[in-house]
């Protein structure tokens, strides 16, 4: 038996649907509840590996839970409860058609458009003589829009989502508002843990006429995290800093000649390696939430999940 959930394909009472993404599998119950299994796929490049990799999904789920009830005060949440370790129950709201992408620092994509001459991010202006890795003076909003299955993300304009009247402007307003409230209750946990946020995503939907925060928040899978002891050194230095985030599996696939590209053979990912990236999981789980990892019995996963939601939903 696998140890890792790859695949799902439950039945749940009052199923009505489900959507199946790259690492998560969200079931329909009867238009009020989604079922949110994170499963142990983990992807790259956008393509998601051929082995799960154990405890992974248990990870994300447990650091999003916990960083859903610890901002429960700033923006209500879609989180209802965690009957299993992999799982989340929460409300089904209806979703903005744009992510909320906040960023403390010039680094990954918005570097690599600065560098090229960019001054400005999603109608943002950025000023001159940035250099990689630093911080922008105050936390900056480069929305995206919410592509379909399949599709990239596109970066938006706030004016562009007001003016194409993907969010009216008075929500947009309050979403701009809850996301730099988040991503301040995020940058301050994150400090007492030794850590810097770097960059966020959030997603929100609407239901009964108010705003929800939904799907996963501050996990390294939605975040880049740096380590802040050393930070300022290797700044100065201009190297590279050390970050808390699934980049290594990225950087694993880059030395194995894989990016993604037509005609990149995905390399073997030996048991070893499997377990070498649950290690790091954990250890992700560890420094962002100051909490010891308590590794659920993984013997019989599928089985394990089905029974605790199938009994949660009997009691709702």
């Amino acid at each position: 038996m696998s140890k890792a959930i790859v695949k799902t394909d439950y039945n749940f009472p009052g199923q009505k649907s489900v959507y199946k993404g790259k690492v998560r599998d969200v079931y329909n119950i009867n238009d009020d509840y989604l079922v949110m299994v994170v499963s142990d796929r983990i992807s790259a490049f956008d393509v998601v590996l051929p082995k799960g990799i154990p405890y992974k999904g248990q990870v994300l789920n447990q650091i999003a839970a916990k960083f859903l009830d610890a901002t429960a005060d700033i923006v209500p949440n879609w989180k209802i409860a965690t009957p299993d370790p992999n799982v989340t129950v929460g409300h089904m709201c209806e979703t903005y058609p744009v992510e909320m992408i906040v960023r403390g620092y010039l680094t990954g994509s918005s570097w690599r458009l600065y560098k090229d001459g960019g001054r400005d991010i999603c109608g943002v202006p950025i000023p001159d003589g940035m250099q990689e890795h630093q911080a922008f003076p105050e936390p900056i909003l480069t929305p995206t829009t919410k592509a379909e299955q399949g599709a990239h993300d596109e970066n938006i304009t706030r004016e562009e989502i007001i003016k194409q009247g993907l969010v009216s402007e008075e929500e947009y307003k309050e979403l701009e508002r809850i996301s730099l409230a988040l991503f301040k209750r995020g940058s301050e946990i994150a400090k007492e843990m030794g850590l810097i946020l770097v960059d966020t995503k959030y997603e929100f939907g609407k239901k009964d006429g108010q705003i929800y925060l939904i799907d996963e928040i501050h996990t390294p899978d939605s975040s880049r995290y740096f380590y802040a002891d050393g930070y300022q050194e290797r700044f100065e230095k201009g190297e590279n800093q050390k970050q808390l985030s699934k980049e290594f599996v990225r950087e694993w696939l880059m030395e194995n000649n894989f990016q993604g590209r037509e005609g990149d053979v995905l390399p073997e990912m030996t048991d070893d390696f499997v377990e070498q990236v649950s290690e790091r999981y954990i250890e992700l789980y560890e420094s962002i939430t100051g909490d010891k990892f308590v590794k659920a019995d993984v013997s019989e996963v599928v089985g394990r999940v089905e029974k605790n939601v199938t009994e949660y939903l009997k009691s709702l």
